[in-house]
């Protein structure tokens, strides 16, 4: 009896993709700084960063990044934000459990330090920024890492998903309902 199913060959793409989901996830923090109106700090990234591609009109994000080996989360989100964006004045209103997204097909050197992850996988830190706006300095490289952002705003929680990357979305649509009671 004919199922009329078709058996074929592995295509390229098939392997690529088989090995990109056998790949671990890299372990990240996510910040969304609450300011006095409740607003939630995004930076513009100006450029791609291997598998971390921008498109245009989608360049905005929350501050984010690697958890170093033995780190402390909340350590490395306060690290994370120091290094983005200069901010070293927040206190501290609550965190996710672990989310992840998955990178999109990266055809980039395979030497690129994302490159051996299938995506990030993210507790989020909900700050709230007791400092001037003057303090925000994204462009000004700190702990050998270089400016991810070339500009900031501040902007509603709920409005950021409409800013992002699209493989970002779905976790940013979770931190936005996890924390809308820090937002306005």
């Amino acid at each position: 009896m004919d199922s009329g199913l078709a058996l074929r060959a592995p295509r390229n793409d098939d392997r690529r993709l088989r090995v990109t989901n056998e790949k671990p996830y890299r372990p990240n923090v996510g910040i969304a700084l609450f300011n006095a109106d409740g607003r939630v700090l995004i930076g513009h990234r100006f450029k791609g960063d291997g598998p971390e591609i921008i498109l245009p009109g989608l360049d905005w994000q929350m501050p984010q990044g690697g958890v170093d080996e033995g780190e402390n989360l909340r350590d490395a989100a306060t690290r994370e934000l120091w290094e983005e964006t200069s901010v070293v004045s927040a206190d501290y209103l609550g965190e996710t459990d672990w989310f992840t997204y998955e990178f999109p097909p990266y055809d980039g050197p395979q030497t690129h330090r994302l490159a051996k992850f299938r995506g990030q996988r993210q507790k989020w830190f909900a700050l709230r920024f007791t400092g001037r706006d003057d303090e925000i300095d994204p462009l000004t490289p700190r702990n050998g890492q270089p400016a991810e952002f070339d500009a900031w705003r501040w902007e509603r929680l709920d409005r950021v998903v409409d800013l992002v990357v699209p493989f970002r979305r779905d976790v940013y649509r979770a931190v936005a309902r996890e924390f809308a009671a820090f937002g306005n």
